[in-house]
């Protein structure tokens, strides 16, 4: 009597249908040092990210901030703050020459989800402005993506 030869599978057969113990731990520890080695290079890069994305968001809002003044022949006032380049408060009346909406969407955020900091006129040109975000520890000075990110074009470290 022959013996089916798919009812009991041999001794080979059931070890190369899955891996060790042994085998898994090895793979887990590779991937283990590859995180460690590239992680803090890629969480690096998401500093530099936000600090780019900062200084890009103060330029986009200095041409708004611009454009304003060349259809009002001013800056908005710190009380009127950012919120007039996109539409003015119904409570007040119309700037004179108000042809917005200056910016597309709603006044960003700085990466770290606080408001950009604006005053007008400003203290680093009294003709002009100030708009400014205190970068990720939201706090005067700083270095890296700590550091304060300015419109006047330096980054301020106090």
């Amino acid at each position: 009597m022959s013996r089916n030869p798919g009812a009991e599978p041999s001794a080979a057969r059931r070890r190369a249908g899955g891996f060790t113990l042994i085998e898994m731990m090895v793979v887990i520890a590779i991937i283990g040092a590859l995180a460690m080695l590239v992680g803090p290079s890629i969480l690096g890069r998401l500093g530099d990210a936000n600090t780019t994305a900062a200084r890009t968001q103060i330029e986009m809002l200095t041409v708004a901030l611009e454009n304003f003044r060349m259809d009002t022949g001013r800056y908005p006032t710190t009380e009127e703050g950012l919120a007039v380049l996109r539409t003015w408060n119904a409570a007040s009346a119309r700037p004179a020459g108000w042809r917005g909406p200056y910016l597309r969407k709603p006044v960003p955020a700085d990466p770290w989800k606080r408001p950009y900091l604006y005053r007008s006129p400003g203290e680093h040109d009294a003709e002009s402005f100030d708009l400014y975000t205190l970068g990720r520890d939201g706090e005067t000075g700083g270095e890296g993506e700590n550091a304060d990110l300015t419109s006047w074009g330096e980054d301020e470290k106090k």
